[in-house]
Parts: structure tokens; C-alpha cells; sequence
């Protein structure tokens, strides 16, 4: 019996996919990294799982709720399926230790550095560490895949497709 690989790219959201512009909450204020849309289009054709692994603060801070992030993946997949892309789950992290909202004021293991998220996905879909990796704009990011025991890239906030491009020739994927 051959079992299939399944392949995984992570991705950080804000910085990655879309400009940080500081909690991002809604869909129009999301203005996207170039190549963003069309590389999540082309890994999707190509057979990888994609997956956006996100702190989002703003909920315990008070800025927006957990429904507002939930409404703004959703809204970023459908523009993702233009391009013929797909996210497969947005995992995001609302704690923040000292929180203004009192329930998410938690020291968990989902926010990143720290790798609750990561593990999270690469459990729910059957992923093996060794086929997945992380691309986030932060060393928190990167810190985070290495706790999770997968490769982590420092995205150098340009252009996403050409990123990916020469990553694929510097790792030999290519």
C-alpha cells in the first residue's frame, strides 16, 4: 500500500499575504502582497494543502471580535478562488497574556513563538513535518516552525511568487 504525501505550506497572514497594516480586520482594508494571490492560486493547482497561521491580538485587545476575523478569511478565500486558489483552514491565535478582554487573557500555546497552531494543522490534515514549512515575515514565525520541527522561511516582504520561486531554486525543489 502506497500512502500519499500530503504537502503543506504555512503561511503567517499579515506581512505575508496581506500589508500589516495593524489589525487588519476587514476586507476593504486588506491591500494584498504582490504575487500573494497568484502564488496561493499555483500552490493549490500544484496539490499542496495551504494553510494561514495567524496571531490576531485585535480580539483581545478589543479591536474586533473572533467573528470579524472569521468573516474576513472567509472573504480572503473567495478572492483566493479567483485566482483558483484555496486556503484549507485559517488557524489564528486571539490570546494575548494581559489582555483588555479578560477571556482571552491567556498564556496558551497558539501564540506564535510558540507552535500550537502549526502542530494543530499539521494533526488535523495528516501532514508529516518533514512536508511542510512555514513562510511568515517575522523571526517569531520562523521561531515558531522550528519549535513545531518544520522549516521556516523569513519572507523579505517583496514580491511572494518570486519568493517562493527562489526559495524552490536555493532549497533544489525546482
Amino acid at each position: 500500500m502506497v500512502r500519499e504525501t500530503r504537502r503543506a505550506v504555512l503561511f503567517d497572514r499579515d506581512g505575508v499575504l496581506n500589508v500589516d497594516a495593524g489589525y487588519v480586520h476587514r476586507m476593504e482594508d486588506v491591500t494584498w502582497i504582490p504575487g500573494a494571490r497568484e502564488l496561493v492560486g499555483r500552490l493549490t493547482r500544484e496539490g499542496w494543502l495551504l494553510f494561514v497561521v495567524t496571531n490576531q491580538s485585535g480580539v483581545a485587545r478589543g479591536y474586533y471580535t473572533e467573528d470579524d476575523v472569521r468573516r474576513l478569511h472567509e472573504a480572503m478565500n473567495q478572492e483566493f478562488q479567483k485566482y483558483g486558489g484555496h486556503i484549507a483552514e485559517f488557524f489564528y491565535c486571539p490570546h494575548l497574556k494581559g489582555a483588555a478582554v479578560p477571556t482571552y487573557d491567556v498564556d496558551c500555546d497558539c501564540r506564535k513563538p510558540k507552535p500550537g497552531l502549526i502542530l494543530r494543522a499539521l494533526e488535523a490534515y495528516g501532514i508529516e513535518k518533514e512536508n511542510a514549512l512555514l513562510i511568515g515575515d517575522s523571526p517569531r514565525d520562523v521561531e515558531a516552525a522550528k519549535r513545531a520541527g518544520i522549516r521556516g522561511f523569513l519572507f523579505d516582504g517583496d514580491d511572494l511568487e518570486a519568493f517562493w520561486d527562489r526559495l524552490q531554486e536555493k532549497t533544489g525543489q525546482k
